[in-house]
């Protein structure tokens, strides 16, 4: 390539260069920014050089200067997103369970082009994670792009749903018949993404895990249930439940010893109501579904703690401890 056929893009490249090969810990000199540009068919000088900096600058990019021994280095100072920041964001990509190890792959590279080259190599060496427990719905990222489509349009949408049989196949439910809902909410719960929706059927608010949601389409019918969301919060509806298991919300009073005040500020939030008792336990109520997760969630916890309220909680309770009783105690298998 004869040099100057590039000119017109000069600003481009050296765009591109100081992006893709300068950072706090790397700098160029004028001569190596000459010889990167002359590779890219452009002519530069040190003159124009140095004019060509002070437009980049007018146009906001942060290029500084540094004597470095004899010589200067010319570098990006700062840019839209500091490795710290996009090292958290590689870290919630790869602990996300709804995005496929392809598409976490292909999502880390993108944020590797943020970066320079010589810092993208601390981004790759945390994409060691073969072997995690992954969605394996490739579709999933299109599927949380359409909810979004429909929840901006207030369209309702259509899908199926499936689960996994013991042969690991999909097997669709309710015979593949489809699903119709109006979505309003989408939540991040225990590494897993759902859409919180109208049910016009059944009336009610309903849950489902996008990775499991298979042939979504916008249907362009108006969302429903807008009444039944007025005041409703996402967080405390999530919060309330335990591993997004469905069921009847429940006010239960639990009673532990003061070691388990941590856990379950953790869980249910600082604004948590606490009510000590003199023996070294306290007292607390909180808003729950009544499902086995969370009852197991409770058993998990060791025998410091107990529902006490209301009877059919602790019914619940002593009906699971039976058969885990039962299974494990009532003989030989």
């Amino acid at each position: 390539m004869a040099k100057g056929n590039n000119q017109k893009l000069k600003l481009l490249f050296l765009t591109k260069i100081f992006m893709e090969e300068t950072d706090d810990s790397h700098g160029l000199t004028a001569q190596e920014i000459i010889d990167r540009l002359a590779a890219r068919g452009v002519s530069a000088d040190r003159k124009t050089l140095y004019s060509d900096f002070e437009e980049l600058r007018c146009f906001g990019l942060d290029i500084i200067g540094e004597k470095c021994g004899k010589t200067y280095l010319y570098r990006i100072a700062s840019r839209t997103f500091e490795l710290a920041e996009l090292k958290l964001l590689v870290d919630s990509v790869q602990a996300a369970k709804f995005i496929t190890e392809k598409k976490s792959a292909a999502l880390i590279k993108k944020l590797e082009s943020l970066v320079s080259v010589h810092e993208a190599k601390q981004l790759q060496r945390q994409v060691l994670i073969s072997g995690r427990v992954k969605t394996m719905n490739e579709s999933i990222y299109y599927n949380v792009d359409k909810i979004h489509t429909a929840i901006h349009t207030n369209s309702q949408i259509r899908f199926q749903y499936f689960q996994w049989n013991a042969d690991k196949q999909q097997e669709l439910r309710h015979n593949g018949a489809w699903y119709y809902v109006s979505p309003w909410h989408l939540v991040w719960d225990d590494e897993y993404y759902y859409l919180v929706g109208y049910d016009g059927e059944s009336r009610i608010l309903k849950h489902y895990r996008i990775d499991k949601m298979l042939r979504i389409t916008v249907t362009g019918q108006p969302r429903e249930g807008k009444e039944l969301l007025s005041g409703f919060d996402v967080a405390a509806y999530s919060k309330s439940l335990f591993g997004m298991f469905g069921g009847e919300k429940v006010s239960v009073t639990l009673r532990a010893e003061n070691r388990f005040a941590g856990i379950l500020i953790d869980r249910f939030g600082k604004e948590l109501r606490i009510k000590k008792e003199e023996d070294g336990h306290f007292r607390t109520t909180v808003e729950v579904v009544l499902s086995d997760m969370f009852l197991s969630w409770i058993i998990g916890l060791g025998g410091g703690i107990q529902i006490i309220a209301p009877d059919r909680a602790v019914s619940k309770m002593k009906e699971i401890a039976g058969r885990l009783t039962a299974q494990y105690c009532g003989g030989d298998n």
